[in-house]
């Protein structure tokens, strides 16, 4: 079985603790990366309920709460906490080397 490669998203150091980075690579949708108490965690930016961008939200207790309606989604499960969300977040695999962050995307 082959691993899928893996794909640089940014310097671990760019990313605030307890707050957000977007990362916007060719042909993907925007991610947002967040760092919390120093471990990284890869999630869409998109909120699933409306056209924002999470990076824009607070960050509060492992939460990010979208700008728009104020729903939340639990940043190291992608799960929607609070209403008006109730769709889970896609996430990803936090890969940290070299001081670099990666995440190897799925197929499809």
């Amino acid at each position: 079985m082959s691993r899928h490669p893996l794909t640089r998203l940014c310097a671990i150091e760019d990313v605030p603790d307890g707050g957000a980075l977007q990362v916007v690579l060719p042909e993907r949708p925007p991610l947002a990366v967040f760092r919390l108490e120093g471990r990284c965690f890869v999630t869409d930016d998109t909120c699933t309920h409306g056209n924002a961008s999470l990076c824009d939200g607070d960050v509060e207790g492992g939460l990010v709460i979208c700008p728009f309606h104020a729903g939340s989604f639990d940043i190291r499960t992608g799960e929607a906490v609070d209403r008006p969300c109730v769709k889970k977040l896609q996430t990803y695999e936090a890969i940290e080397d070299g001081g670099a962050l990666y995440t190897v995307f799925p197929e499809g």
